[in-house]
């Protein structure tokens, strides 16, 4: 199927980069489209080439694109010379690395350890099966950033419910790949911890790290990289220049022609090639000259280049008398300091040769961690631009800072060895502390330009980001820079969130907290970190945030401001129970909730956030749980829910109106609870406490058993949100991570509500806008699963497949969680699978159900009511009526909020087309339970006409599921008609890529 799929223009350009290894974040990029669409696209290849992830695909487009290229191409940096010599240490590194997980290449800076780890990795490729990485760790000073670092490298983001290092573990599980871990120095013992990490959880993944020291960790072997062999010997049939490809060849064609050069020496077989690079050929005879510098470089490999890089302006005898010098060379000092010894030399040579604006420059650009342009070299140095741009060529040439160029311009960045040189340099000037503090501030310019939306928005942030982290590291630590750095923390934890990294935005906003001078300031950090917990689903962490915010509030005397903080942290308590690992206690609460009424006094805003707490408990004590409702896409599952046997109103195992049935006192009580709750907020006109007093309405509604005003007061919610304070229509909510927050639960409600009342319609536009939402863009099982189960009920096969495909990779990315608002979304799957007859898909995604919930809301729930669809289409209505067994009174907790009206629609018809004695009867009372539900009314209706063998009415049903937007039921109302509506019906449901369906 895969070759012979009719596959579109978009879909190949997409299909292409897929096999480039480019995220789906840089192909929206490529394409000017944005990442929704190409999920989609992405999503329709999967179906279409019939392969079953993304890493499938990737070959897919391998083969169909490049047919001669079986694996992914090595994402290795692009090397601008040659590679010299190193054939034993090569072998010897690769040998290691096939015989173990994890190798560490140790040395002292300017050995070579990259550029050998590189060969080594080119070399691998074809053995690695999903392709071999580079991570550069040089911009990464916090070493719980490494795992951050390693994401971008592989173009992953994070999921939720993981941190970033699990995150990588996830997408790596079952990938056979290589990763190389460039210069881990600065963070061992983070890089130790998370490789610990990642090999356990990833067991065919192998990683090679260089480093100045090992990580010190059992499962590590390390290989010693050498100097550059010293030996002269003038045997031409033993020179060796390289790996081959062009720059390889080159050499071996201008060396070997002579049948001078000595492969026994790759030190000077490297300067050689380094110098001869200049345009000035060196002669035979000077070759032993040559190996004399060499050895006096001790072998190191940047010293050699630099040397060879003066050769052209001072040639052999200069570059010896420079040497010569006694301040070239670094004398005493630690162990540590003597394995650099002839590195500081070659830097300290080649730096006393430079003018001495071209060393100011060079000290000064060394606080750069990343590649920085002459514009930013400017304004950090002071220098005036003209001879910033002419010093940074001057560098360049010299070999003291690499070059690259890009579409937005040339940008410079110098080796780590060279950065820290410089940094040295600094010190001794007296210039560090002032030339920092010039970096602070100009990464704070760039985070503020960074607030600009553009449509190369991530890419500019993934540019400045580790920059910005540096100077964040820097500045958090001194007490004169505490006002700038809170300023930097607070705009990274904002860039970080509208990044997706939402680990990192918390974490931001903890460390501006503990940066910010003023107490007010502290505490909005601590709310906006409680947020962003919140949309990890880390109800733990909002919690304690929430509490520090009100100890800072209150210990700076903003008792209001306490008192808010205090009632927010219980009512989220009980709003948002599923996301704690540990429940607060209902004494914990109340002494929550009576401290902040103390607190508020008559101030309304406090009194509306005490009374949304009170609202909470209300309804907790109400119904008997912790929970309330289902929130949204967070949960999925709750107890608002409605006492009913096929709609009668009534409690089993108790009499009517005792504690915790719809109608008890305490449930009325909770509704007018939350309504005061919502009417202060509203006075306040605070969109987000009204929000979440509506939420609780919502569930105290459901509650009791009014399923219409529940929909409608989510509808309520979410239009509150969507709408900005200006009137404009942008989707999303402008404020900050509570609003984002507050706004991904409405949608999640919204659309569960409504597919409780029948209104399709309604419901795939509230789940459509949860799927496009940018915070869901990584966890796509998050963000379609109420998507696809809107459009199987609706039938439309088409739309869920894609949606399934998506929520598939996505759950399987973010390491296969079994939690229970997956399940709706995986029965609706097996579903449409049933319904298309492709049994292999069904009992592959009824596999995947049974592991995500096993809990009674599949067994009694949503998961009879998906059978109970399937058996129908299949003409088994005496099994779909053994799965509908259970009168919907017993099982109250499982059909209702948003199954009660299809488990009693398809109950009723199950009976009348089983034959069943009091199919009357339950027809009677089905009618009245479903009322105002237009598609369970019109199920409802098409089971009474075949009860009456009234063909007139049952065609009639067919017109009410159409405008229901149930295009489905309305096939299938022809089919049951039979004759020359049968055969009508059997096309529309081909159009709907289903399967003939079987009438009993």
């Amino acid at each position: 199927m895969g070759e012979a799929a009719e596959i579109s223009p978009r879909e190949a350009e997409v299909l292409e980069l897929v096999g480039d290894h480019l995220s789906n974040a840089e192909i929206g990029a490529r394409l000017y489209i944005s990442v929704r669409t190409v999920e989609t696209h992405v999503s329709s290849l999967l179906r279409k080439l019939d392969v079953p992830d993304r890493r499938a695909l990737a070959r897919c487009a391998t083969r169909r694109t490049r047919p001669d290229q079986q694996r992914p191409a090595p994402a290795l940096p692009m090397r601008l010379t040659s590679f010299i010599g190193r054939q034993s240490e090569r072998a010897a590194l690769a040998t290691m690395l096939k015989e173990h997980r994890q190798v560490t290449a140790v040395g002292p800076g300017g050995v070579g350890k990259t550029r050998l780890a590189l060969a080594v990795a080119a070399d691998a490729a074809d053995e690695f099966a999903d392709g071999v990485w580079f991570v550069d760790l040089v911009p990464v000073t916090d070493p719980g950033m490494i795992a951050t670092a390693v994401a971008e490298a592989l173009g992953l983001g994070e999921q939720l419910g993981h941190d970033m290092a699990g995150s990588v573990a996830t997408a790596l599980a079952d990938r056979h790949a290589l990763l190389v871990l460039d210069n881990c120095e600065q963070v061992v013992d983070g890089a130790a911890l998370f490789l610990e990490r990642l090999l356990a959880a990833c067991p065919q993944v192998r990683v090679l790290v260089t480093s100045r020291s090992r990580l010190m960790v059992p499962f590590e072997r390390v290989y010693p990289v050498p100097s550059l062999s010293l030996s002269l010997s003038l045997s031409p049939s033993s020179a060796d220049y390289g790996e081959g490809g062009d720059d390889g060849d080159d050499s071996r064609d201008r060396h070997d022609s002579k049948g001078t050069v000595a492969g026994g020496s790759d030190a000077v077989a490297l300067f050689i090639d380094r110098a001869t690079s200049v345009g000035r050929p060196l002669d035979p005879a000077q070759y032993e000259q040559v190996a004399e510098i060499c050895a006096r470089l001790d072998g190191m490999a940047l010293a050699i280049e630099l040397a060879a890089a003066r050769y052209a302006t001072l040639g052999l005898d200069g570059i010896t008398a420079a040497l010569a010098h006694p301040l070239r060379m670094l004398t005493g000092g630690s162990r540590a300091q003597d394995r650099h010894r002839s590195v500081r030399a070659a830097l300290d040579w080649s730096h006393n040769l430079l003018e001495p604006a071209d060393r100011a420059l060079l000290r000064r650009v060394s606080v750069f961690v990343t590649p920085f342009t002459a514009q930013a070299a400017a304004e950090v140095t002071r220098l005036d631009a003209a001879t910033v741009v002419d010093g940074l060529a001057r560098l360049a040439e010299q070999s003291l800072l690499a070059v690259t160029f890009a579409p937005d311009g040339t940008r410079y960045r110098a080796l780590e060895t060279l950065r820290q040189y410089g940094a040295d340099r600094l010190t001794e000037a007296g210039e560090l502390h002032d030339t920092q503090a010039r970096h602070l501030h100009w990464c704070l310019a760039r985070s503020a330009e960074l607030v600009e939306p553009r449509a190369d928005w991530r890419a500019r942030f993934d540019r400045a980001a580790d920059e910005l982290r540096a100077a964040l590291a820097w500045a958090e630590s001194r007490t004169e820079q505490r006002v700038d750095a809170y300023r930097l923390a607070r705009a990274m934890a904002e860039l970080a969130f509208t990044r997706h990294l939402i680990a990192e935005s918390q974490q931001r906003y903890e460390q501006a907290a503990a940066l910010a001078t003023n107490p007010a300031d502290a505490a909005a950090m601590f709310r906006h970190a409680a947020a962003v917990a919140a949309c990890r689903l880390h109800g733990d962490d909002m919690h304690r945030l929430n509490l520090a915010a009100a100890d800072v509030a209150r210990g700076a005397g903003y008792t209001v401001a306490a008192a808010r903080d205090l009632a927010a942290a219980a009512s989220n308590a009980y709003r948002f129970s599923s996301k704690f690992v540990t429940p607060l206690r209902p004494e914990e609460a109340d002494a929550l909730i009576a401290e902040a009424r103390e607190l508020a006094g008559t101030d309304p805003s406090a009194r509306a956030a005490v009374a949304l707490a009170e609202a909470g408990r209300t309804l907790t004590h109400a119904i008997g749980t912790t929970h309330t409702h289902s929130t949204g896409a967070s949960t999925g599952t709750g107890t608002g829910t409605t006492d009913a046997s096929d709609g009668a109103t009534h409690t089993a195992g108790s009499s009517s109106g005792s504690p915790g049935s719809p109608g008890s006192p305490a449930v009325q009580e909770a509704i007018a609870s939350a309504e005061r709750a919502v009417e202060l907020a509203h006075l306040e006109k605070d969109p987000l406490a009204e929000s979440a007093a509506l939420d609780t309405l919502a569930g105290a509604l459901s509650w009791a058993g009014d399923a219409f005003a529940a929909a409608a007061t989510a509808r309520r919610r979410v239009e509150l949100l969507v709408t900005v304070p200006d009137g404009s229509d942008a989707p999303y909510s402008p404020y900050g991570p509570a609003g984002t927050h507050e706004l991904i639960e409405a949608l999640g409600e919204a659309t569960e509500a409504a597919l409780g009342v029948g209104d399709l319609p309604g419901a795939r536009q509230w789940a459509r806008r949860l799927a496009e939402h940018p915070q869901l863009a990584e966890v796509g099982h998050r963000a379609t699963g109420w998507l696809l189960v809107a459009d199987t009920l609706a039938g439309d096969a088409e739309q869920a497949l894609t949606a399934g495909l998506r929520f598939r990779d996505a759950w399987q990315r973010a390491g296969s969680p079994a939690r229970a608002v997956l399940g709706p979304p995986a029965a609706a799957m097996a579903t449409i699978h049933g319904l298309r007859d492709d049994q292999e898909a069904r009992r592959d995604w009824s596999a995947l159900l049974a592991q995500v919930d096993p809990s009674p809301w599949n067994t009694h729930g949503y998961g009879a009511v998906f059978d109970a669809l399937l058996m129908l289409h299949q003409g088994r209505p005496e099994a779909a009526l053994e799965r509908t067994a259970p009168e919907p009174g017993q099982i109250r907790q499982w059909t209702t909020w948003i199954w009660l009206h299809w488990y009693v629609a398809l109950r009723a018809e199950a009976s009348v087309l089983a034959g069943a004695p009091d199919a009357a009867a339950r027809l009677a009372r089905a009618r009245t339970a479903v009322a105002g539900n237009p598609v369970a009314s019109a199920l409802v209706e098409r089971a009474s006409a075949l009860l009456d063998a009234d063909t007139e009415r049952l065609i009639a049903t067919a017109s009410a599921f159409d405008a229901a937007g149930c295009r489905y039921q309305s096939a299938r109302t022809l089919t049951l008609a039979g004759g020359d509506h049968a055969a009508r019906g059997a096309r529309a449901l081909t159009d709907l890529g289903l399967a003939p369906m079987t009438t009993p």
